[in-house]
């Protein structure tokens, strides 16, 4: 059975917009992030999309073949699943669409056998799977600046249960990962 893993970046309020990403998460790179990413990504059996995310990613990353970043051709072979009632078509290698029946879909993936199916970004996914129960893990890259409007990742009305935190790990710049499981 694989675990359901949330992997997204933000700021110290929550904020992820990738509209405001230069002020935010730009200034903040550094080698050790820049590996925690990657190292991530490598892990996952599966990766789990919103369309505004799947929509703003595929393009860019559908077109590398030369495993740029060290995560290209990982992310170009690896079994893709957007949620969408509205996407029609899916181009990016290997990309499933689930339009209907969403939870029981994800509870079905998360049967196969595997280590983890890793949700990149997006938040409206995100809410309904945490009212459905279904998240096992949280892993939030957090950035010691303080955004102060835009988009929040957690949205007002978004409840967990209690979450354990299992890990945290400092990296340059100030940056935090935090791991939170279930409790």
């Amino acid at each position: 059975m694989r675990k359901l893993v949330v992997s997204t970046w933000i700021t110290l309020d929550g904020v992820f917009d990738a509209d405001t990403m230069a002020q935010w998460y730009t200034p903040f790179d550094s080698e050790a992030r820049q590996t925690y990413i990657k190292e991530g990504i490598l892990a996952c059996d599966a990766i789990l999309f919103g369309r505004t995310t799947y929509e703003m990613l595929a393009p860019y990353w559908s077109s590398l073949h030369d495993n740029e970043m060290g995560v290209a051709a990982k992310l170009n072979s690896a079994p893709k699943y957007v949620v969408s009632s509205k996407l029609k078509k899916a181009d990016w290698n290997n990309t499933t669409i689930i339009g209907t029946d969403v939870i029981a879909e994800i509870t079905r993936l998360k049967q196969e056998p595997g280590r983890e199916i890793q949700i990149e970004g997006s938040a409206l996914l995100v809410q309904s799977l945490v009212e459905a129960d279904l998240i096992d893990e949280y892993r939030l890259l957090v950035h010691p600046i303080i955004a102060g409007k835009g988009k929040r990742f957690f949205l007002d009305g978004m409840t967990t249960g209690a979450l354990t935190l299992v890990k945290t790990q400092p990296l340059d710049k100030g940056v935090l990962v935090l791991y939170y499981e279930r409790a």
